[in-house]
């Protein structure tokens, strides 16, 4: 009885322990497990002797080939820390050498980029996802003007990045930078991001970037401005700014949107009142009852965009990076 390679592989895979046969399975694409499955469907019986020639078979080939560790260094500490705890497994890797993600990270933004520069544009906003904001910033800032825009609109369409997917571009990516003198997926709100790094550029670059990124898609450049600043920086607005906000802003949706507002927020504005408005704005917000979060965080938003139109009137500034535009 002579079987086929996809028969061996079902027959193999079957006679493991299927916690063995299911790291196994993680490594075959969808193509493949559809074949292992069709043939699983019409296998039989099959006599012992050949499950014994499978695993002679499968011995020695595996005996001339070279073993490509999945993982590297971030899997086994993840084992390590599985199997002896995380204060053990600190102790041991305190002084390991960096994994190729770690290296990208602190590595040279123009050398960096200059390797960048001729990959795909998924594969840079999937590295710009795993940088801290300087750093991100920098290497945006290093990348060619054209890449810049379509980047960023990779980066703010990101949801998740399998873990896999991370340690393979990074031990690519490494390998071709200059020598040194979790499973499943990674979070990734490309979004926030994407608004994080383009508020810490600088006014001019900021400005290029977004308007950039607008003329490929407005949606997503619109829904990026939203993301830069959120209902809690008011409080960076000074009392005489305030009040011109304050003077845009409707009375019910103001009382709204303090709903949920921290105490500091809500003293900086009663304070940027005359004491009069600021009590009837006391009342109301004891008066108000139960509201849907939904109707609360619209409010907040209506009212920071109205603050991002001042901002871009020139009446009033939001704060942080003062060269950011908006």
């Amino acid at each position: 009885m002579e079987l086929t390679g996809p028969e061996k592989a079902v027959l193999f895979l079957l006679s493991l322990d299927e916690q063995v046969a299911a790291d196994v399975v993680t490594e075959l694409g969808p193509d493949r497990l559809r074949k292992l499955r069709d043939v699983a469907s019409v296998m039989r019986d099959v006599p012992a002797s050949e499950l014994e020639r499978v695993f002679g078979e499968f011995v020695e080939r595996s005996s001339t080939l070279t073993g490509v560790p999945r993982g590297g260094l971030p899997a086994l500490k993840r084992i390590v820390t599985r199997a002896l705890g995380g204060d053990t497994s600190q102790e041991i890797f305190v002084d390991a050498p960096p994994s190729p993600l770690e290296r990208l990270s602190s590595s040279d933004p123009r050398q960096l980029a200059a390797v960048l520069e001729r990959e795909h544009p998924q594969i840079v906003a999937v590295l710009l996802s795993q940088l801290d904001p300087a750093r991100a910033v920098a290497l945006v800032n290093a990348l060619p003007e054209a890449l810049q825009a379509t980047v960023l609109s990779r980066l703010a369409r990101m949801r998740e990045v399998p873990a896999g997917v991370l340690e393979e571009m990074a031990a690519a990516l490494t390998a071709e930078l200059p020598e040194p003198g979790p499973e499943g997926s990674v979070s990734v709100d490309g979004v926030s991001l994407s608004a994080g790094l383009v508020r810490r550029l600088g006014k001019d670059a900021c400005e290029r970037l977004l308007t950039n990124l607008e003329e490929e898609d407005a949606d997503l450049t619109a829904e990026i401005r939203r993301a830069m600043y959120t209902f809690e920086d008011l409080k960076a607005i000074d009392k005489r700014a305030m009040r011109e906000l304050l003077k845009a802003v409707p009375a019910d949706r103001l009382v709204l949107a303090l709903k949920t507002a921290s105490e500091e927020l809500r003293e900086h504005l009663f304070s940027s009142m005359s004491k009069r408005a600021a009590d009837v704005l006391r009342d109301d917000l004891a008066l108000l009852g139960g509201v849907r979060l939904a109707d609360v965080e619209a409010a907040q938003q209506e009212i920071v965009e109205t603050a991002l139109r001042l901002q871009a009137e020139g009446v009033l500034s939001l704060g942080g990076n003062e060269d950011a535009l908006v």
